[in-house]
């Protein structure tokens, strides 16, 4: 595993890459830490050219500061990483506030995303009128504004299907921690407050599959996924486990993660030529 950092605007963020392969860029939500991947991204390297970072003013990278961090600057952030580490263009993986990531990029900088997996964006904003979790961020933010940010941050965690019945890494869940007051001030609002880009993602001619895990059907991030598939007319698949199945169980994520970015890679530019030069075909 190589790591490293690069310097965007106003931030280094810390990167890690493992592997070999076409690149495949992974975006963590809530906490931005490249280590929620470390396990299922070893287990992906014998196929892909893994990346993972922290995201900007999270865990090892800089640039925390007093103002709120924009779904576009996350998405300049990613395309300053793919330019740097992937020859301007990568797979990208998201999982919730990732995949949201994952969706303005595609939307943004669309040459530079080879295909995009967005699983589980946590767009509650595309629930129905009538559905209580529409105003779940705000009530998150509003726990935090009474009763301190890691209050808010316990009832996000418990608002998250399975957590606490696996563990977590000792480091990651120490910077996890660290990361809570940022989360609050500075990212959670615009995770709530995003609209995608409709008529972009509609133009982008990148391949995209929208993604759920089998054991969050009726969850407030699960179902965004399938409004944003049928409003674009894009393919849905359906993953192992819950919310974090890559920390939950990361063997069975590599797996169904591996059929489908290979399936995307394809699509989008026929067999890559590292895999086919492997093949020693003549």
């Amino acid at each position: 595993m190589l790591n490293g950092t690069v310097h965007v605007d106003g931030a280094d963020l810390y990167y890690e890459v493992r592997g070999q392969g076409p690149a495949l860029l992974m975006i963590s939500g809530a906490g931005g830490d490249a280590g929620f991947y470390s396990e299922a991204a070893g287990l992906l390297e014998n196929s892909f050219t893994v990346i993972s970072y922290d995201r900007r003013g999270n865990s090892r990278s800089t640039g925390r500061t007093d103002a709120q961090t924009t779904m576009r600057e996350q998405a300049q952030d990613t395309k300053a990483l793919i330019d740097e580490l992937a020859d301007g263009r990568a797979l990208v993986f998201g999982n919730s506030g990732g995949a949201i990531i994952g969706l303005e990029l595609t939307a943004a900088f669309p040459t530079a995303v080879r295909g995009l997996i967005a699983h589980e964006p946590p767009l509650v904003g595309l629930l129905p009128d009538d559905d209580p979790d529409r105003g779940f961020f705000d009530e998150v933010l509003a726990v935090a504004e009474d009763d301190g940010v890691m209050a808010a941050g316990a009832r996000f965690v418990q608002s998250v299907r399975g957590e606490g019945t696996y563990p977590w890494p000792t480091d990651v869940h120490e910077r996890f921690l660290g990361n809570i007051t940022h989360l609050f001030t500075n990212e959670f609002a615009a995770f709530g407050d995003y609209t995608p880009d409709w008529d972009a993602l509609a133009s982008c001619g990148v391949p995209i599959v929208m993604a759920a895990g089998s054991e969050d059907r009726g969850c407030n991030y699960f179902t965004p996924s399938i409004v944003i598939a049928e409003r674009l007319n894009l393919p849905w698949a359906e993953f192992p486990g819950y919310h974090l199945p890559f920390m939950e169980r990361p063997r069975e994520f590599a797996a169904a993660l591996r059929a489908v970015a290979t399936q995307l890679v394809s699509t989008a530019d026929s067999i890559a030529p590292a895999w086919r030069n492997s093949a020693a075909l003549t």
